[in-house]
């Protein structure tokens, strides 16, 4: 997080005079962040940036209440890129905001609200030290949970300040919380039902009344807030544990959702994945293989057998598509290739990174690893059936017909298919075509088991599995 700037660093103003002969005016966060996002609105850019598959449902309302100057609570199952959003509004405020020198909550130089700024102000007039506040530190965020505490969120007494000599009774032993130090910033709660609702209630003054009250002492401090929230539309809506008057304190609701095609989770993969390195090695994983790591996440958010209240965050999608790069490494390293593209056969890795990631229900007849084993299989057979024309699987089919027989698994060599597919033109038509004319042996020998594996499951060869080694045969 970036630290105050020096005052009299640069050409910024160094203290209360020259920040006023400056011409500097001060405006509240609200304001400041809507003057930022109409520029952004009407420079045709997006309010918040990295975001995929929201353009034309979650933005728009975004920008809504943006302008409209409304806290906000993003309602969604996990992974649906609420922290990220929250986390991005900050590229909406001012990149400097000019501050009481030492103050501890932001205070404005024109009108200071904590008592220790006030004192400065009025003893030392124009001749008061400013500093500049970058706006990544104008950022608060607190995960809500139920041990939360009212003095995390807007203070206590500070015992050492108590012991250096002050009485209870003085405003200056109060140690302020995480939502007056985002005073003048953005301050996000995730998670928002998650805190006790005598803590629900301390935030009702926050968004309403603007001002924070600690402990028994007569302090009032007007903040100046857009307050963010987060919430999972179960824990909000169904089982009660928000309390109604702070529900109605947030000015907008915004639901988030999933991806809602293909195109745009095969987006999110290659924009979040961390791309395999290794010295010597080359991974490449062909689009199809990628759809087949999309499709399984868009399956098992229909499937009867995942949870749907826990929702399948689109980071399952990321960590099969990270597993299935390091599974062909893997593979070529053992075979001594310097060329890794997945294969049909290294999908079973993904049981690993799938298992941990979705709420199986509970059938006693059905394993999590049957679940994702079933699901991996429906998602090969749905993208098959998108990528290899009707026409071409009934000559490869022909071709098996006569008696050909072909053997797939992790441990034979990409060279072996490409000599395979000399005997089987149907086959090495279909799959030249699949890889766009592509010659590397080590992607024609992933095209070859995504071919033979989907006329597998849409019933049109026989599989024979033995260990690692599979063999298709004619039904």
């Amino acid at each position: 997080m970036a630290a105050l700037q020096p005052a009299g660093q640069g050409a910024r103003p160094a203290t209360l005079g020259e920040l006023r002969s400056s011409g500097w005016v001060s405006v509240p966060v609200k304001e400041e962040v809507r003057r930022n996002a109409a520029r952004r609105v009407a420079e045709g850019r997006p309010v918040v940036e990295g975001v995929r598959g929201y353009e034309d449902t979650v933005l728009p309302q975004l920008e809504n209440a943006l302008l409209a100057g409304h806290d906000i609570i993003f309602l969604g199952e996990r992974g649906q890129a609420k922290t990220r959003m929250i986390r991005s509004l900050t590229g909406l405020l001012d990149e400097w905001l000019p501050v009481v020198a030492g103050s501890e909550i932001q205070d404005d130089p024109f009108a200071p609200v904590s008592r220790e700024a006030r004192e400065l102000v009025a003893e030392m007039g124009d001749a008061t030290p400013v500093a500049w506040v970058h706006r990544d530190a104008r950022f608060g965020e607190k995960l809500a949970t139920p041990d939360t505490a009212i003095a995390d969120l807007i203070g206590e007494v500070d015992p050492i300040k108590v012991a250096e000599g002050r009485y209870l009774s003085d405003e200056l032993t109060i140690h302020y919380g995480l939502v007056p130090r985002t005073n003048r910033g953005i301050f996000a709660i995730n998670e928002l039902p998650d805190l006790a609702e005598r803590i629900q209630v301390g935030l009702l003054n926050v968004l309403e009344e603007r001002d924070v009250q600690i402990r028994g002492y007569k302090v009032r401090l007007p903040l100046d807030l857009l307050l963010v929230a987060s919430a999972n539309p179960e824990d909000y809506t169904n089982r009660g544990r928000i309390i109604t008057p702070l529900k109605d304190r947030f000015g907008s609701q915004i639901r988030t959702h999933y991806p809602l095609d293909l195109a745009t989770e095969v987006e999110v993969i290659h924009q979040e994945a961390q791309p395999f390195s290794a010295a010597g090695l080359s991974v490449d994983v062909p689009g199809f293989m990628v759809d087949v790591v999309a499709t399984i996440s868009q399956l098992a958010r229909l499937s009867p057998h995942v949870n749907q209240r826990s929702g399948v965050s689109v980071r399952l999608s990321v960590a099969n598509y990270e597993v299935l790069s390091a599974a062909a490494a893997r593979r070529a390293l053992r075979a001594g290739e310097r060329d890794a593209v997945p294969r049909v056969s290294d999908l079973d890795a993904l049981i690993a990174s799938t298992a941990g990631k979705i709420e199986v229900e509970a059938l006693e007849d059905r394993a999590d690893a049957d679940v994702v084993d079933r699901l991996v299989k429906s998602a090969v057979l749905t993208v098959f059936k998108e990528r290899v024309p009707g026409p071409k699987v009934a000559d490869i089919v022909l071709s098996f017909d006569e008696g050909t027989v072909l053997h797939a698994g992790d441990d034979i060599p990409s060279v072996d298919y490409v000599g395979a597919l000399e005997a089987l033109p149907a086959l090495k038509q279909a799959v030249v075509a699949l890889v766009d004319g592509a010659e590397s042996p080590a992607l024609l020998a992933s095209a070859v088991e995504f071919v033979v594996e989907g006329l597998h499951l849409s019933k049109r060869l026989n599989k024979h599995s033995i260990g690692p080694r599979a063999t298709y045969t004619s039904r």
